[in-house]
């Protein structure tokens, strides 16, 4: 089992996050969220531990 990482671990988010944002360009409402929920089915694969993304989506609900 894994440890969820919640401390910066991105070497240059800015980069990052343009990324996304370029990934949405020219996309409707209904293919950007799309885009986003193929996006968050291929990290959680990615992470594939079950335990991590429950405590992934309890920081993320705050």
């Amino acid at each position: 089992m894994g440890t969820l990482v919640t401390t910066r671990n991105l070497t240059n988010p800015d980069d990052v996050y343009a990324m996304l944002i370029s990934a949405h360009e020219g996309l409707s409402k209904a293919e950007s969220d799309a885009l986003n929920a193929r996006l968050i089915l291929v990290l959680l694969n990615h992470i594939g531990d079950p335990q991590i993304i429950a405590e992934a989506l309890n920081v993320a609900r705050g």
